[in-house]
């Protein structure tokens, strides 16, 4: 069973799990709104600065309980003779501890709330933390009390949440007080308890993102702040910088990393850049910058596109990991002027928001699930001059705002469509993968894993794998002794061609000791291979196109370690003869058999009748090494048969009719002439064994050279040979 962080510690094994997701029917109550609310929310924040103690960030609350967390809520204040007003509750709260952290965001009460709480859950295991999923209330009720803020609704979760209700509680305190914690309370759909959080509050913003920004050196003077009321606007005047528009969102900008100023040599010759010289840029300058989800962007103040002076800006990192970068071109932008300083403000704000993946007004329904196009938005994300009415209407009314989706995805949306480098760009549901195989946030495991393959296989192929685990510094890390998936010590998740992606499931499992080995910079990597062509839901590989794969393992510390990403690529058939022959390993029987290294079981006789047709009527397919492997194996080593009676029957190792069957792929000459002598049919097949675990990887050609090196220590140790 998945775990499930909304079970209580206790039911994590027993709890049962129930369908998560739908949208409670609960009427929230109307809330204030407006200028007027920021206004006061702003300064309401001021007076807590100036009278509360500084807050340091709480990453971890160890094994403190319910009971001491309530305490940290309020600061003991001398009585004073009038009322005081209370703080708001909104704002970001996180958990502490392991197996889960959880980060809260509560939504009601602060400016332009959208009435809604939502929760990102981290897994974390050893040195790692991982992202686990996310969690959203889009309805909720909330009943104020003096003292007590109480919050409930029906969560959509990225996994089957077994307990998807939430109850929070947040005490009410007085403004010169610090926030009190909430607490988060989960509710199967029957009302029993679930798992409980206490979050302590670390933020009024309800996300925050690392922010860096690096300029070209022909930019003299990259944008810094806008006037809102310098020409006629539709919301109220204020000094406005890209920082503080999005922290109007209740999103943080917090300025982060280097400032670099890029040479203008970088462009090339024309003097000019391309998206892919952007992203290069990006990855040399922006000193944030790693190939993983993470909340961190980069914005480039540049001069010229390559497509002209007509192209203000661009979110470029639209390759691999996607939406961390974004740049703008002062062609276009430069100069002083109101309206100039205008357009700067919106286009770099504009250019970010593609970064938190918000596509423009008139194209939501290019997003993936689609939403409803919004073409007469007054909001960063549409263009003034395809506004309704032209330019003049849009910038009349335009409060420098986005607009209410838009907050909602900016604030709520569930961690992959929002985080740069998640989700790729229009791509706004939940990523479709397991919970747990995730790039770690904090990776202090001192482990590598690395997945190998070729990069393709041809239809009908057997697909198998390399596995590495080294060790990445001097300090010596317990790891595993072996990477096998039918041992349970390692497993690889498949996402197939049409989008699914499952994990890789053996069709045995066998128990081993816990035996684990030391591993460090210096010590050779430990290396594996593995069979992952047919497990216990059949065949991972049976249709032609590009899989994606991704191996982890965990460590004595009880640290997640994930592999790199691997494509590989099923080639379609080239021939008529290449389908006939791929098909006749395809079938449960055969995949069995493959697996099994072959067998004398009357319940496979269908699955070895096909392979002894694929050798002999494709004889001189690659194919056909498969099945001379499979059945030579088998005909080198002895098999007991139990008859209806209980009674066993021995069938002997032929030697002969194993030489036979594996002459094309191993040189069976080399290996019987020493153990001929000895007339011993064991030696014999000990002799083929190690001809097969040290040759028939280069002998039998690619085809089946993946599958002979997976399947070697199985059949070393089957046909009786020591494994080295």
């Amino acid at each position: 069973m998945t775990t499930d962080p909304t079970a209580g510690l206790a039911e994590h094994e027993l709890g049962e799990e129930e369908p998560g997701g739908g949208v409670a029917v609960e009427v929230a109550p109307p809330q204030e709104d407006g200028a007027a609310a920021a206004m006061q929310e702003e300064l309401a924040a001021a007076l807590a600065t100036a009278l509360a103690p500084q807050v340091d960030e709480p990453t971890e609350t160890g094994d403190m309980d319910v009971s001491t967390l309530a305490g940290l809520g309020a600061i003991p204040v001398t009585p004073i003779p009038f009322p005081l007003a209370k703080r708001r509750v909104t704002g970001r709260y996180r958990s502490g501890g392991a197996p889960f952290q959880v980060e809260l965001r509560v939504d009601v009460d602060g400016p332009t709330p959208t009435m809604r709480v939502s929760a990102d859950y981290y897994s974390i295991s050893g040195a790692t933390t991982t992202y686990f999923g996310s969690m959203r209330v889009d309805a909720v009720t909330v009943a104020v009390t003096p003292t007590l803020v109480t919050i409930t609704g029906l969560g959509r979760y990225t996994w089957p949440a077994g307990a998807p209700r939430v109850k929070i509680t947040i005490p009410r305190v007085p403004i010169i007080s610090l926030p009190a914690a909430a607490t988060l309370q989960h509710l199967t759909l029957g009302g029993s308890p679930g798992a409980t959080y206490v979050c302590r509050w670390i933020s009024p913003f309800l996300r925050s993102v690392l922010f860096e920004q690096d300029r070209q050196d022909t930019v003299a003077a990259p944008f810094v702040s806008y006037n809102t009321g310098s020409l006629p606007s539709g919301g109220p005047a204020r000094t406005l910088s890209v920082v503080g528009a999005y922290a109007e969102a209740g999103i943080q900008l917090q300025t982060a990393g280097v400032t670099d100023v890029v040479n203008t040599s970088e462009t090339g010759a024309n003097s000019t850049w391309s998206d892919a010289e952007l992203h290069a840029a990006m990855v040399k300058h922006f000193s944030l910058w790693k190939d993983i989800p993470q909340w961190a962007v980069w914005l480039f103040h540049a001069q010229l596109h390559d497509l002209g002076p007509g192209l203000l800006g661009i979110m470029f990192d639209q390759t691999g990991r996607q939406r961390q970068g974004a740049a703008v071109f002062y062609a276009g932008l430069a100069g002083t002027s109101a309206d100039q300083q205008r357009l700067q403000l919106y286009t770099c704000t504009h250019e970010l928001g593609h970064c938190f993946n918000l596509l423009h007004s008139w194209q939501k329904s290019l997003a993936t699930p689609p939403a409803p196009n919004r073409p007469s938005a007054l909001s960063w994300m549409n263009y003034p001059w395809r506004f309704p009415g032209g330019p003049g209407a849009f910038w009349s009314g335009f409060p420098f705002r986005f607009d209410g989706p838009e907050l909602i995805h900016l604030r709520h949306g569930f961690s992959n469509a929002v985080i740069m480098g998640g989700n790729p760009f229009t791509v706004g549901s939940a990523l479709e993968a397991p919970e747990g195989w995730g790039d770690p946030l904090e990776d202090a495991s001192g482990l590598r894993l690395e997945l190998k393959a070729p990069r393709s296989f041809s239809y009908g192929e057997p697909v198998s794998v390399d596995l590495e685990l080294s060790g990445t510094d001097s300090r010596g890390r317990q790891a595993p002794a072996h990477l096998r998936p039918r041992n349970g010590t390692v497993e690889i998740a498949i996402r197939q061609p049409a989008g699914r992606t499952i994990v890789y499931r053996p069709l045995l499992h066998q128990c081993w000791r816990d035996e684990t080995t030391i591993l460090n910079a210096d010590t050779p990597p430990l290396m594996e291979s593995a069979f992952i062509h047919y497990g216990r839901d059949g065949f991972y590989f049976d249709s032609p196109g590009t899989y994606r794969l991704r191996a982890r393992t965990v460590a004595a510390d009880g640290s997640t370690i994930l592999s790199n990403v691997l494509d590989i690529r099923v080639r379609p058939p080239l021939a008529r003869d290449d389908e006939d022959a791929a098909e006749l390993l395809f079938g449960d029987e055969q995949g069995t058999l493959m697996y099994l290294v072959g067998s004398d079981f009357e319940g496979l006789a269908a699955g070895n009748d096909a392979l002894t047709e694929l050798r002999t009527r494709f004889a001189k397919h690659p194919l056909a090494q498969v099945a001379r492997v499979v059945q030579g194996t088998n005909a080198a080593r002895e098999f007991k048969l139990v008859g209806a009676d209980n009674s066993v029957t021995v069938r002997p190792a032929n030697a002969e009719e194993a030489a036979e069957l594996l002459q094309p792929v191993i040189d069976v000459a080399a290996a019987r002439k020493p153990a001929a002598r000895q007339k011993d049919p064991n030696a014999i097949r000990r002799a083929i064994a190690t001809q097969i675990r040290d040759t028939a990887t280069d002998q039998a050609g690619a085809q089946i050279g993946t599958y002979v090196k997976a399947r070697r220590r199985e059949i070393a140790v089957e046909l009786g040979e020591t494994v080295r």
